[in-house]
């Protein structure tokens, strides 16, 4: 369909296009010199001690859960309401994943309530997803994981360029979101903040995980094959079991000029939601999750939650009448056929409830404010 207003659209134009063409003149696709420098530049805008690039996000969250120790016999407490592959991830490493629900449909990431009521024996890490961009309650998170002995990762695809706006006086207000656990996780498929078409990356203070990443990402080679095309190495040793989740230099390459447009689109994201609140935060009909907090997300997307149930499927028939793309963030992990054959007797009331009123509306950093109005106005006259 040829859309009026796209969900997403990327912000990809003739610096990308030459930075990748230099990459194939260059003839050396795979990691490389390339790869170590956005590295190097995603860590010092992170400002954390090691930045790892992976293929994609999934591969970043197994290979954190695995550096972390989780496996066979251990439980990851994370919630339903996120993409699939969360809980694939857990999956991977022969670890179960405990699903935790949300809070409701004013705050949209993990209850941790529910969270603490979940912990066993068994728990070895929580997986916090910063849903929309807006930062789960870390402090509370961190409280848990200390009590219990707990690794925390964090899912931050949505997040990049978020900022903790906890506790004032807790040692992580105003840290980036990623660097709040003991490893982060970033997306860059084709319709994040930071596009790379596919990419990842893993961010960590701890140098152990740091070191088990890096090993892992290359089938546990102790040296890459930069290291050996280059002359810095004549050979190489395999010390443990890993897989090929490395980065390419294209993905670096472009990842580079995404990085410098970060904040500036990030700043175009914020304005626009700014604009939809004000369009659409006294409708009735609707609610506007997360409407007491602005500054502290990456504005990912902007979802809306219906008030009452059953008429989702309508009002994005009658929005694509009007040339307007949506989408739903999330179908509940626990719902879908394979984990409902594996966890048959998950119930999640706030989960369930909300992910059948939730309807995304578009929002990327090439839109106007023209274009939130045009949005908006059709979207009250579909809820009347």
């Amino acid at each position: 369909m040829n859309w009026k207003y796209q969900l997403s659209d990327v912000d990809l134009g003739e610096e990308e296009a030459q930075a990748v063409a230099d990459v194939v003149r260059g003839k050396w696709l795979s990691i490389g010199p390339r790869t170590a420098q956005f590295e190097q530049a995603f860590a010092q805008w992170m400002q954390v001690k090691h930045a790892i690039a992976v293929s994609n996000c999934t591969t970043a969250l197994h290979l954190a859960l695995i550096a972390s120790g989780v496996g066979p016999g251990d439980e990851v407490l994370l919630p339903s309401y996120t993409f699939v592959a969360s809980a694939n991830a857990v999956l991977y490493t022969g670890a179960t994943p405990v699903f935790v629900d949300i809070v409701g449909p004013k705050d949209l990431n993990l209850s941790c309530d529910d969270l603490e009521r979940k912990i066993t024996l068994q728990t070895k890490a929580i997986m916090a997803v910063h849903l929309a961009g807006f930062p789960c309650d870390m402090d509370r998170i961190h409280a848990l994981a200390a009590k219990h002995g707990l690794k925390v990762i964090e899912d931050a695809c949505h997040a990049i360029g978020a900022s903790y706006m906890g506790r004032k006086d807790g040692h992580l207000y105003g840290k980036k979101v990623g660097t709040l656990g003991d490893a982060g996780c970033f997306s860059f498929f084709a319709n994040k903040n930071l596009v790379t078409g596919e990419g990842g990356m893993l961010v960590t203070d701890d140098d152990e995980i740091a070191s088990k990443t890096r090993l892992l990402r290359s089938h546990g080679m102790t040296k890459s094959s930069w290291d050996k095309a280059s002359g810095r190495a004549t050979d190489y040793d395999v010390t443990c079991l890993g897989y090929n989740y490395r980065c390419t230099e294209i993905t670096a390459a472009i990842g580079l000029i995404q990085l410098r447009k970060l904040a500036s689109n990030n700043s175009q994201r914020l304005e626009l939601v700014v604009e939809y609140r004000k369009l659409l935060g006294s409708v009735p009909g609707i609610i506007l999750p997360f409407v007491d907090r602005l500054e502290d997300s990456a504005h990912h997307i902007f979802p809306v939650v219906l008030a009452e149930s059953g008429r989702q499927s309508l009002v994005r028939q009658k929005l694509a009448e009007n040339g307007i793309q949506t989408s739903l963030h999330y179908l509940p992990v626990h719902l879908f056929s394979h984990y409902r054959q594996l966890f048959p007797n998950v119930q999640l009331d706030q989960t369930e409830s909300t992910s059948q009123r939730e309807i995304t509306l578009p929002l990327h950093p090439l839109m106007s404010i023209d274009d939130v109005r045009n949005i908006s106005q059709a979207f009250i006259e579909c809820i009347r």
